[in-house]
């Protein structure tokens, strides 16, 4: 509304502007044709009367016999100029002191414009000094029809009453105008306000909707049509929510118990893994003869227990519902559980090497050595059969503040594409497993304020390496 009653004030200012001074150059005009038309008549009536002959040359002689061109010029308020043919003046009711001594002669094209006109007339338009003035030329002819002379009456446009009332209506206009302004201003608010006090409700309800909890519906006592649609169409949607947030949470609680069961099946099925290999290498080794069978039966043993308290761990945890396994943190030499971790693998390809003996941090021995197992257990999964000479190299080492942890293998590598997917849950590229293995690992890792990165290039290999600083201080 407001919007509309500015452009159409500014529209009828506009074209009551144009509409004035197109009156006021049409009023002079027609005034100027009028006095004009007058003037030829007294001219006419002049030369009907004179006893001088008409002649082009005698038109001094007939105007200036009784000051007949003054009293015309005062009688209209015009200056009249008589020219000859040629455009030479001939008479002029200017003061003889006003008229140069070499007075101006009409241009050649303003007597070829009168002469081809229909009716033997031509009126030009100039600007002086801002002021626009008409000055009109016309033939006199005589009682025959002879063209006698050319007649020129300059007319000055004064525009001052117009411009007057133009700036009284304008005042006017602007005072009406202003009023229409405020009051569509008032009409717009109050409008507007009734109009979208409904929607203002509705917007309300729609940013206080939320899916973990009761949300309320509209109920709205009068409406129009198109937001009572509005309003039945939200209550809709929140039947719909409500209905909504129930399967949603019931499929969550079932997909928690999904993901919490496939992360226990993973835990318990990575120390199987081992003790199988260790029990199929005690059995293919075996050797009543052997001086050293009783420690070899020790260590078997040693091994089968480390990884039955890390299943007896997975089962602790799993009962009480905490993160799988337990931290228990002990002061251990990585170096000697990186060993042991390696333990359970046949592969003679597998070579270990350390900068340190020792090497000392605060850990869950179990956890890191479940970190190993599977660093190197995927490793050995890279290495296909066609490769002749399969490697796999674990070192430790020691930098500044932190240990390093580095498993590098010449195997088939990781796909660019699958880079980004590495650690996620359940993402796999073996036929075998469920792909949660690098992604506990990755939260182990994090858990000890650790990092672990790669660097893979297809069918040269792959670098996992794991960092952890240094906290024998804790």
């Amino acid at each position: 509304m407001i919007f509309l009653t500015v452009i159409s004030s500014i529209l009828i200012a506009s074209v009551s502007i144009i509409q004035f001074r197109n009156e006021a150059r049409e009023y002079h005009q027609e005034r100027l044709e009028r006095k004009e038309t007058a003037i030829k008549e007294n001219i006419n009536y002049i030369l009907k009367n004179t006893t001088y002959p008409l002649t082009t040359e005698n038109i001094p002689l007939i105007f200036s016999e009784r000051d007949k061109i003054h009293e015309l010029s005062d009688i209209h308020s015009l200056e009249i100029n008589f020219y000859d043919l040629k455009g030479k003046l001939l008479k002029s009711s200017k003061s003889s002191f006003a008229i140069d001594d070499d007075p101006k002669s009409i241009p050649d094209y303003i007597i070829r414009l009168v002469q081809s006109s229909m009716d033997k007339r031509f009126v030009e338009v100039k600007q002086i000094n801002g002021i626009k003035n008409l000055s009109s030329f016309s033939e006199i002819k005589d009682l025959q029809f002879k063209p006698l002379a050319i007649l020129n009456l300059p007319y000055i446009e004064d525009d001052g009453y117009y411009e007057r009332e133009l700036r009284k209506f304008m005042i006017r206009f602007g005072q009406v105008y202003a009023f229409m302004l405020l009051l569509s201003v008032v009409l717009a608010y109050f409008l507007s306000s009734f109009i979208t006090k409904s929607i203002k409700t509705i917007s309300d309800k729609i940013t206080e909707t939320q899916l973990n909890k009761k949300n309320e519906k509209i109920e709205l006592e009068t409406s129009s049509r198109e937001i009572g649609l509005l309003v039945e169409a939200y209550n809709n949607m929140v039947d719909k929510l409500e209905e909504s947030a129930v399967k949603l949470a019931q499929s969550e609680r079932e997909q928690a118990w999904r993901e919490m069961a496939k992360q226990v099946a993973h835990e318990v099925k990575n120390p199987l893994t081992p003790m199988r290999l260790t029990v199929q290498s005690f059995q293919r080794k075996f050797d009543e003869q052997d001086p050293n069978i009783k420690q070899k039966l020790d260590d078997y043993t040693k091994t089968l227990l480390q990884q039955i308290d890390i299943m007896s761990s997975v089962a602790n945890a799993f009962s009480n519902f905490a993160s799988m396994p337990a931290q228990q943190n002990e002061r251990i030499n990585v170096v000697e559980v990186v060993q042991l971790g390696l333990e359970i693998f046949n592969e003679n390809y597998i070579q270990f090497e350390s900068t340190e003996k020792e090497i000392f941090m605060l850990m869950d021995r179990t956890q890191l050595i479940r970190i190993i197992t599977n660093l190197v257990k995927n490793a050995t999964q890279a290495i296909t059969e066609e490769n002749q000479n399969p490697s796999v190299l674990l070192s430790v080492s020691k930098e500044n503040s932190n240990v390093i942890i580095e498993v590098k293998d010449n195997g088939i590598g990781i796909l660019e594409n699958n880079k980004t997917q590495i650690f996620e849950p359940k993402f796999t590229t073996k036929n075998s497993g469920m792909g949660l293995g690098l992604g506990i690992i990755k939260k182990i890792i994090e858990n000890y304020n650790g990092t672990i990165t790669f660097e893979s290039a297809q069918n040269i290999g792959t670098t996992f390496t794991v960092t952890f600083p240094l906290n024998t201080n804790e």
